[in-house]
């Protein structure tokens, strides 16, 4: 009997090998980045270090890819988005923000080291709107209505801790024609009952034409498909 479904090849040279190696160094870099952020070593040190990650930069930078190339793992029409900034396994800035669908919404977890310290101790506000941001939009493509955002009002009801695990919902709670209305918010795992961060955002669906102008050079093989515009 014949299988419909296309099997993926995952041996060397494969998307999926490729993927599991940005994760990899997405995790090393990242590591880096918090043990960065953590040191207090001598200055002599420090300069020690810089100079061998900038010898290691230089390695990838042979092979770097242009902003209107999207990245070869990446794949728009299932939602693989490597380099996500708030949830992308390959991007050292991503905490990351892991995201599953679950009671008509989302529910993501992630723990937010010193390198994102505004307040000391703290997570800066400004971290707490961008995962607000993802969260939020992440919804509203798990409801089948993925846009842009236009609107987002994030309401700071207490600090959110760095080093703590964290547990963000959002579900979508009005659509009128193109615009999708979500809400969610931010608490600890610990104190789940206990809100830190709330936020409204409002999200609009492309039409054909403005994904065109927006990602036509970069979206294959559909450009104009709406349903691919979203973070």
């Amino acid at each position: 009997m014949d299988d419909a479904s296309p099997v993926r090849p995952t041996g060397p040279g494969s998307v999926e090998d490729r993927r599991q190696a940005i994760a990899e160094l997405g995790d090393a870099l990242r590591i880096l980045v918090e043990q960065a952020t953590a040191t207090e070593a001598s200055a002599d040190e420090l300069r020690r270090v810089a100079a061998q990650v900038r010898e290691a930069g230089g390695a990838l930078a042979e092979s770097a890819r242009t902003r209107m190339q999207a990245p070869s793992a990446d794949d728009l029409f299932h939602g693989i988005r490597m380099y996500n900034p708030v949830s992308g396994p390959g991007s050292a800035l991503a905490p990351p923000l892991h995201i599953d669908e679950r009671d008509g919404g989302v529910i993501g977890t992630c723990t937010l080291g010193l390198a994102f310290e505004g307040p000391p101790t703290y997570a800066h506000g400004g971290v707490s709107a961008l995962l607000m941001d993802q969260i939020l939009g992440s919804a509203a493509i798990a409801a089948g209505h993925p846009g842009m955002t236009v609107s987002l009002v994030t309401g700071y009801r207490a600090p959110v801790p760095l080093q703590t695990p964290l547990r963000l919902t959002a579900e979508v709670t009005e659509v009128s024609g193109r615009k999708v209305t979500v809400q969610g918010r931010i608490v600890t795992a610990a104190e789940p009952d206990t809100v830190l961060v709330e936020a409204t955002a409002i999200f609009v669906a492309l039409n054909l034409e403005q994904a065109r102008r927006l990602f036509g050079a970069t979206l294959r093989p559909d450009p104009a498909n709406p349903a691919l515009a979203h973070d």
